[in-house]
């Protein structure tokens, strides 16, 4: 059972990576709502996995962080680009 949530967590995480990264490439506000959906999904799962097996929560709280931070700048990157081509169409 928690390998299966593991892989899941990993997916999650690398799709929240590769939509950011599209996001910040092309903002939308659709890109923008998957991204929140897919950091939240990540969190969540990565917090389930901290709570079931807490052998190795130094190691995964430091991954947690630094992804969460890579995807977070590159989300306000995305708000910062799609703020300014809104305003360029007024």
């Amino acid at each position: 059972m928690e390998i299966m949530v593991i892989l899941l967590h990993v997916i999650i995480a690398l799709s929240s990576v590769i939509v950011a990264t599209l996001a910040a490439a092309r903002p939308s506000m659709r890109t923008l709502a998957v991204n929140y959906s897919l950091i939240a999904a990540t969190v969540a799962s990565g917090t389930y996995l901290i709570v079931t097996m807490p052998s190795h929560m130094l190691s995964s709280c430091e991954m947690g962080l630094t992804y969460l931070a890579f995807a977070s700048a590159l989300t306000v990157f995305a708000h910062v680009r799609l703020a300014k081509l809104a305003a360029q169409e007024i």
